[in-house]
Formats: C-alpha cells, sequence, structure tokens
C-alpha cells in the first residue's frame, strides 16, 4: 500500500511523518533557514532514511504557517493542504484515543480544539507558548535556547520566585492548597539567579496554558485535555500539569508523538476525508 505524507511546516522547523496502514512511519524534523529549505530538506531525508521511492507515495498533505509559501506539487507528487486546527484536532485524537477532549497546541502561541466525535471546533487561544519562554529567556537569561533554559531551571529553586498561597495564608483556602501559586514571579528579588528565573518562567508559562485550557471548557463536560507541540515535551511537564490536574479535578494527556501531532493530522485528513 502507498504512503501518505503529512508535513508540517513552520517558519523554520519542519515536521514530517508517513501514514501507511493505519500507522504512522519514522517521524523527523528538520530545522533551517527558511521554510522552503527546511521543507525540501525534511522531505529528502525522510524518502532516503526509510528508502522510500517517490513512485511509493500516495499523496503529500501540508500544514502549519509555513505551507502558505508552498503553491506547487512536491517533486510533481500529489500535494494539498490541510487546515491546521483540523489536523491539530485529528492528530490529537489519532494518537491519544480520546474523542471529548479539548486539544492544547502549545506552539508559539497556544490553540485550543475543542474534539466531539468527528466534530473539531476551533474555541480560541492565547499569546503564551514557546514564543514566550523564548522571548523572554532572551531578555532575562541572554539565550533563547530552550535545551538551555530548561537545564538551568532544573537547577532553579522556583520557590524563590513564585508567590503561593502558603506565603500569604495560615491556612489553606477553599479549593486552593498551601502550594498553589498565587501570583508568579511576586517574590523574584533583583539578584534572582539565572536558575531559579528559568524556573519561574517554564512554570508561569505552562501553568499560563494549562489554567487557560481549564478556563476554555467551562459550559462543557470535558475533563480531558491532550497536550500537543514542543513544549509537551519539556521535562517540567510532569510537575505543572498533575498540580493542575489536582487543583481543577481534570486530566491532561501526553501522547506519544505529541510533537508531530500536528504532521499526523495532516495525513490523516487525506486518509479519512479522503482526496482533496
Amino acid at each position: 500500500m502507498a504512503i501518505v505524507i503529512g508535513i508540517d511546516v513552520g517558519i523554520s522547523t519542519t515536521k514530517i511523518v508517513g501514514i501507511k496502514n493505519g500507522k504512522v512511519t519514522a517521524p523527523i524534523s528538520i530545522t533551517a533557514a527558511d521554510p522552503i529549505t527546511s521543507l525540501y530538506g525534511a522531505f529528502g531525508k525522510y524518502l532516503h532514511d526509510n528508502d522510500i521511492d517517490l513512485k511509493d507515495v500516495e499523496q503529500v498533505m501540508l500544514t502549519g504557517v509555513g505551507a502558505a509559501y508552498i503553491d506547487t506539487p512536491i517533486y510533481g507528487l500529489p500535494t494539498a493542504k490541510s487546515e491546521e486546527f483540523v489536523a491539530d484536532g485529528l492528530g490529537a485524537k489519532f494518537e491519544s484515543k480520546l474523542d471529548h477532549a479539548i486539544v492544547v497546541s502549545m506552539g508559539t502561541g497556544t490553540t485550543f480544539i475543542r474534539c466531539n466525535g468527528a466534530e473539531m471546533k476551533h474555541i480560541g487561544g492565547i499569546g503564551v507558548g514557546g514564543g514566550t519562554l523564548a522571548g523572554l529567556a532572551r531578555i532575562m537569561l541572554n539565550t533563547s535556547d530552550i535545551t538551555q533554559v530548561v537545564a538551568m531551571a532544573k537547577q532553579g529553586n522556583v520557590r524563590n520566585i513564585d508567590l503561593v498561597i502558603g506565603d500569604i495564608s495560615a491556612h489553606p483556602l477553599p479549593g486552593l492548597p498551601m502550594d498553589t501559586t498565587a501570583s508568579n514571579f511576586a517574590k523574584a528579588q533583583s539578584d534572582a539567579s539565572k536558575e531559579d528565573i528559568a524556573a519561574g518562567l517554564i512554570k508561569m508559562v505552562l501553568q499560563s496554558i494549562g489554567s487557560a485550557a481549564w478556563l476554555a471548557s467551562l459550559g462543557s463536560d470535558i475533563r480531558d485535555f491532550v497536550l500537543i507541540g514542543n513544549l509537551s515535551l519539556l521535562p517540567q511537564c510532569k510537575e505543572v500539569f498533575p498540580g493542575l490536574e489536582k487543583l481543577y479535578d481534570i486530566r491532561f494527556h501526553v501522547p506519544k508523538h505529541s510533537q508531530y501531532c500536528t504532521a499526523i493530522g495532516a495525513a490523516l485528513d487525506y486518509t479519512i476525508n479522503g482526496k482533496k
């Protein structure tokens, strides 16, 4: 059976997966100076690494902000585009096996897609995401390398940065445990260490996203949230989101290929919804 290739084209990073016989095949990502270079570099490497001939490709599906720069077939292959929010929802549902959830797509900013069976609807978003973390780190830590920021944060103590309920109250408040964040960065001093600042930045971004996702669910019976995008890979997710689960009585899920869900969804948009 031929393979359908899904490509999530970012401004500098392209993610690519194949769907064959209903299974995800060897996802990869490539970073380059521009979306065109990134796309063709990722596509060529994917074909080479997986020993795939052009004749074996049934369809190429593009999505992501960088897809707007592509107006011609990729290497002469049948090429179409998938609307990004649809790709987010399809990929997250496929990987998480959840049909009733809000997909939290953590990219440069963050978008929310409500999924209810076959129905998917973009319900909004916030301007806080990976771009926020990179920008604030550039200003405050003199680096926008997220890997470096994560390493710093592991050595930091966020209690030196954030004000918690226990700092302002002798007793827990209704529904708010003593370790609940009352104010991000409210305890930060002018001589705060870079490690503590890094820990505070990551926690603030992840908490903001998680709390906004919960707010987006109010008025519905949704209790499950699927986290996708590169930020879902941060080790601090395993610390921040369980705390929010307890606070709001909800569940966050990080699928196996969380950073590739949008590319997966693009391919599925063809295999599920038919020819474009």
